[in-house]
């Protein structure tokens, strides 16, 4: 009996890349990436060159579809199969990236008329510039006492569904109007190959406020704003679909772009972190899971419900059916280091690199590992794109605290390295002292290759530390999605564990390099507490500063 396979579609910041995944044991036979033509559309708006104001990042939906005209038929090129023997094909996406779009799915940025209009393109995850509409959506619901607040910890983002669509109404209200529908590209995506609208149970829950069966009140919504009263009704509304789920079958059109045979199972949309913890067999309680790239997602699913301060959100069935799947995470992490390097890496130090072959981030590595914990008397803030967990605010800020003029760049990068780690441990800590205990954690994307790293954060957390074993995490997750839709498994579970990969403990804490890490996560916490949590509002002052003075201008 010849081999049956399935395809991955992970559709990240930068660019997409395709995975084909043999059914039987999950191994990768083929994959390709394709960088967006547009990337992050964050300075300038491609259509006008019109300059974008600060905290905006926009996307083009036609980046997207090029994805699936040439990466999925070149991983089919690279994998050496028959298209024929392909049963199925999934997608997956960031998380919040939303668009507006017509009735029949055409991005409102595709309509000639409305090229030049900044709020008609998709709003990617890292678009910050919904911050005030995000806090008034968080007051008003604690002014209110409503009952979904603390299913968010107790603040909604503003990279979500609801501060984006406010920010929407209220900055250009005619577009918002000509919206039929505000929708995750997760599930746009999905509507482009089965020719069928889905919207699927774990974006509507973590990004789009959807919990127990309901929507937040149309009589909060209109305390909000009396435009956007309709707003969930008018534009999220729509039966949910469970991860796993078949959307439908693939069209005509997108077998043409594909290569792959048209009535083949078409998955369910889902989110890149939430997708990736079937792929790393981290679906049992107790067990984080941390996708970690330019940002860091954790997820992790427990057999019981509970409020946790500062998470992105918990949601029935989020992230496998049968469980209550959780979600934190952390605005900047490999952006962080990548910034360094870009902005303040001395010439010296690349050409040393160079020199040897590899890059900036190995050379820094290699300096900064011969270290002892805490030699280089440095504590940073990880807040360079802002807080996602636990204090849940775009528009704090980093920090380096320590320099003297004997501190070196690697002293730097590795303290950034460290802040990330005691970042994650502050949202392991948050997790623990809401009774939702974290027993293991468990790393994918592409930060995992960095062994120091990985270290640090075993040491800093004190857990054990599991690599998952494959360089393509969301695409496998996906790939094992795909497969339960085509009906090679009875569920995600089934699925994950025949064709889910990991290396377990592959790194352990020390104990001595833990007990220094204390001492160095104790400055952090009070550092974390005072900058983040009112005792000083200096970095929230410091962005109003930068925001006058670089003369803002809203988008027409």
């Amino acid at each position: 009996m010849r081999d049956k396979y399935v395809i991955g579609v992970d559709f990240g910041t930068l660019s997409g890349r395709a995975l084909v995944v043999r059914v039987c044991d999950g191994a990768a036979v083929g994959s390709a990436v394709t960088d967006y033509r547009h990337g992050v559309i964050d300075q300038t708006l491609p259509a006008t060159g019109a300059a974008l104001p600060p905290d905006w990042a926009l996307q083009d939906p036609q980046d997207y579809l090029d994805i699936v005209r040439t990466a999925v038929p070149a991983a089919l090129t690279d994998a050496g199969i028959d298209p024929a023997d392909v049963i199925g094909i999934a997608t997956d996406f960031t998380a919040c990236t939303v668009l507006p779009a017509r009735a029949d799915g055409t991005p409102l940025c595709r309509l000639p008329e409305y090229t030049g209009r900044p709020h008609a393109y998709p709003k990617l995850w890292k678009h910050h510039a919904a911050q005030p509409q995000a806090d008034r959506i968080n007051a008003l619901a604690h002014e209110r006492a409503e009952p979904w607040i603390g299913r968010y910890g107790g603040k909604i983002s503003a990279e979500w569904e609801f501060a984006k669509g406010l920010q929407l109404l209220e900055e250009d209200p005619e577009l918002y109007a000509r919206a039929d529908r505000f929708i995750e590209a997760a599930d746009w995506i999905v509507w482009q190959l089965c020719g069928v609208e889905t919207r699927n149970v774990c974006t509507a829950g973590y990004k789009g406020i959807h919990q127990d069966g309901a929507w937040p009140s149309t009589e909060y919504l209109a305390a909000l704003h009396p435009g956007f009263a309709g707003f969930a009704a008018g534009k999220l509304a729509h039966p949910l679909s469970p991860l796993g789920g078949r959307a439908g079958g693939l069209t005509e059109r997108a077998a043409t772009w594909t290569g792959l045979r048209a009535g083949i199972a078409v998955a369910v949309g889902n989110v890149d972190a939430h997708v990736t913890a079937p792929a790393a067999k981290s679906v049992g309680d107790g067990q984080m899971l941390a996708v970690m790239g330019t940002s860091t997602c954790h997820v992790m699913n427990s057999d019981h419900l509970a409020e946790v301060p500062g998470m992105c959100g918990v949601v029935a069935d989020g992230i496998v059916s049968g469980s209550w799947g959780y979600e934190a995470g952390q605005n900047g992490v490999g952006d962080i280091f990548g910034w360094f390097v870009d902005s303040s890496l001395p010439r010296r130090y690349q050409e040393a690199a160079d020199a040897r072959g590899i890059s900036a981030h190995a050379y820094l590595t290699e300096l900064a590992r011969r270290q002892r914990v805490g030699e280089h008397g440095l504590v940073a803030l990880d807040w360079h794109n802002g807080n996602r967990s636990v204090l849940v605010d775009a528009e704090l800020s980093g920090m380096v605290l320590g320099l003297t003029l004997a501190t070196t760049p690697e002293d730097i990068y590795r303290a950034l390295l460290e802040a990330t780690a005691f970042g994650t441990r502050t949202i392991v800590e948050s997790f623990e002292s809401a009774g939702v205990p974290v027993r293991e954690l468990t790393v994918a994307g592409g930060l995992l290759k960095n062994p120091l790293l990985m270290q640090i954060y075993a040491d800093v957390t004190r857990l054990p530390l599991s690599l998952i074993d494959s360089d393509q995490g969301p695409a496998l997750g996906s790939a094992i999605h795909a497969a339960v839709a085509a009906g090679a498994y009875p569920d995600v579970r089934a699925a994950a564990a025949a064709m889910g990969r990991v290396r377990p403990a592959a790194y352990l804490p020390d104990p001595e390099r833990a007990a220094a890490y204390d001492a160095l996560y104790a400055e952090y916490r009070r550092l974390h507490d005072h900058f983040g949590r009112g005792g000083n509002d200096v970095l929230h002052r410091l962005r109003r500063i930068r925001n006058t003075a670089r003369k803002e201008v809203a988008p027409a």
